[in-house]
């Protein structure tokens, strides 16, 4: 009996990368954590130029666009495995903690995307309790 990739032609040719392709784009691998006072978005962008990034920040969503230009081709007579993605990409990812949307830093170095997001301080206020003798 075969395997349900077997009868996928595509299947050897690509491997595992079928599984982040959305749509036309296809989406790095990305790291979320966060420390004391920050959150880190990490992403891999092995062969991305910093000028075919962008980095936009819309409410609490981060987004991650981009280019990864294919190498010049060589003498290629016969390709036997195809897994590193060229063509635009995209993440959008919602934080999950407030942050300090003028204060986000991106730097790339060494094939990894940081993207810093400063947490938001906590907004503490006093509640004034209304009591039933304050309705009347």
């Amino acid at each position: 009996m075969s395997s349900g990739r077997r009868d996928d032609p595509f299947a050897e040719l690509y491997g595992e990368f079928r599984d982040r392709l959305q749509g036309d784009r296809w989406q790095p691998d990305v790291d979320i954590f966060e420390t004391e006072k920050k959150l880190v978005v990490r992403l891999e962008l092995a062969g991305v130029q910093g000028a075919e990034l962008q980095v936009t920040v819309d409410g609490d969503a981060l987004r991650i666009s981009g280019v990864r230009l294919a190498p010049e081709p060589a003498d290629v007579r016969r390709l036997h495995q195809m897994e590193i993605a060229t063509g635009p990409f995209e993440r959008r990812l919602r934080m999950p903690i407030p942050f300090d949307r003028e204060g986000v830093s991106a730097h790339l170095a060494d094939g990894f995307l940081t993207v810093t997001l400063p947490k938001r301080a906590p907004v503490q206020r006093e509640v004034a309790i209304q009591g039933e003798a304050e309705e009347q």
